[in-house]
């Protein structure tokens, strides 16, 4: 289970999870690793530039596998909007908005560019943490 939009996008939310918007940590159980909310409830940031995976590809939904730092800066840029130098970094496993009729695209390998500079209720990050002794 996750948090994703329930209903057709985006006129009809039928909220079956119990959740209209982003849902608390650890409201739906874990997955086989024991962790939570890996796909829905919010776009997750990473730390890696947003690359097509060849020069001559046009953007798809995912990267350059190239961890932790993907493609470069200059590389990230929108190649539609050639005035505008804001880079994009990769945003990861869908959110609470993504419907069947609509993104499809909530999955933990889901993955697509985003700018910098905006921020939106349903992009988020991730807080890692060791386990205790």
């Amino acid at each position: 289970m996750a948090n994703t939009w329930q209903g057709a996008f985006p006129h009809e939310n039928r909220a079956e999870d119990g959740y209209e918007r982003t849902s608390p940590v650890t409201a739906f159980p874990p997955n086989g690793y024991g962790l939570h909310d890996m796909i829905g409830n919010v776009w997750e940031w990473t730390s890696d530039f947003f690359a097509p995976r060849h020069p001559d590809e046009a953007p798809k939904a995912c990267c350059v596998p190239r961890n932790p730092r993907g493609g470069s800066e200059d590389g990230s840029y929108d190649p539609g909007q050639p005035r505008v130098r804001i880079p994009r970094r990769v945003v990861k496993g869908g959110s609470h908005l993504c419907a069947p009729n609509y993104c499809r695209r909530y999955r933990p390998a889901a993955r697509h560019p985003h700018p910098v500079d905006t921020s939106t209720s349903h992009i988020g990050f991730r807080f890692v943490r060791r386990r205790g002794p």
